[in-house]
């Protein structure tokens, strides 16, 4: 069976938007609106797995679709939509309960990460997330999904739980006349200079919403000023910037700014390292902070314009909803009639 050609992606809508989920995925997802049918999604049902007060729920998820829309996403060309609007999420992902094992959720890194020693006392929803993940991408049978490094296991997953459906329903699916590869296996697309941007107060560490220093990201809402100052104060070495890719072997906070630098200008670090090689934080930090402004002020402005529109936000999303709403619900008519659901 020839799937269409269709992305899907997601992103929390927990604690601000900062520029790593701009340079990891937001900025990446514009362009592909011309290449595929894409579904950007806000993860509501994902952000609950942990306490969220309603009314920041409410004000997040609006901010990211917000950001979707002013990094440049058209949402009559792509959908935009949060995803407690189209409940065959939360409907698949309960098939996709019975599928998977528990065996699998354990192993999940990002699992292990979050829970901790506290494993037994966290939510069963943080457990059986990456289930919900997977129902999120193959609700739409999605042939690609953008990810960074750290969402390469769970697209794993997903795939596994494909598989698995469709060897365990093999017999069912042949009755209903379907193809045999009625899920597809989801490719992963990893791509760019930086597709994991680094706290600028520790360059071992992801960029992170939960982490307690605000200077640790940078905040797609901050003002230039603020940007600036983020990047002045930023964790570096006393050492110059070397001329090669090479040198940047060992320095973590210098291959993070090296690496921001070249993915808010669309040039490789080699070529940043052309440019810069050298010269000491005294040069490229400003050059860094101008170039950080140029590219994040009119996406900041946008965002804070559509934030002060909720009307206009929701508006989008109530759209979105209903057109992925119904390729959701072609998915689920073939999918209760495989499990043998009577309706």
């Amino acid at each position: 069976m020839a799937f269409t050609q269709r992305v899907f992606s997601g992103i929390q809508p927990s604690g601000d938007l900062h520029l790593g989920n701009y340079l990891g995925a937001i900025r990446r997802f514009v362009p592909l609106q011309d290449q595929y049918d894409c579904i950007y999604c806000v993860v509501d049902m994902h952000a609950i797995t942990v306490w969220q007060e309603p009314n920041d729920l409410r004000r997040a998820t609006r901010e990211v679709a917000a950001a979707y829309v002013a990094a440049g996403i058209d949402p009559k060309k792509a959908i935009v939509f949060n995803q407690s609007q189209v409940m065959q999420h939360a409907e698949l992902a309960w098939v996709f309960n019975c599928i998977a094992r528990i065996g699998w959720m354990y192993r999940m890194t990002q699992f292990k990460d979050k829970a901790g020693k506290n494993s037994e006392n966290v939510s069963l929803g943080l457990l059986a997330y990456p289930s919900l993940m997977a129902a999120d991408i193959l609700l739409y049978k999605a042939t690609h999904v953008p990810v960074g490094d750290d969402q390469k296991q769970h697209l794993e997953l997903t795939r596994d739980i494909a598989q698995k459906f469709n060897n365990d329903y093999s017999a069912s699916i042949k009755e209903q006349g379907l193809d045999p590869e009625f899920f597809p296996t989801t490719e992963p697309m990893i791509a760019g200079p930086a597709t994991r941007i680094m706290s600028l107060r520790d360059g071992t560490k992801k960029m992170s919403k939960s982490d307690p220093s605000d200077q640790s990201r940078i905040s797609l809402l901050d003002d230039a000023d603020g940007i600036a100052k983020k990047i002045k104060r930023a964790t570096t070495d006393p050492e110059p910037l070397p001329s090669e890719v090479e040198g940047l072997k060992g320095r973590a906070e210098a291959d993070n700014l090296v690496g921001i630098y070249a993915a808010l200008s669309d040039k490789s670090k080699a070529e940043v390292l052309a440019q810069f090689g050298g010269q000491g934080w005294g040069v490229f930090k400003p050059a860094l902070a101008e170039l950080a402004v140029s590219v994040l002020g009119p996406v900041s402005g946008e965002m804070k314009r559509l934030v002060n529109d909720p009307a206009t936000i929701d508006g989008i999303l109530r759209d979105g909803a209903d057109r992925a709403r119904a390729i959701a619900e072609d998915t689920m008519r073939e999918v209760r009639n495989i499990v043998g659901f009577i309706r």
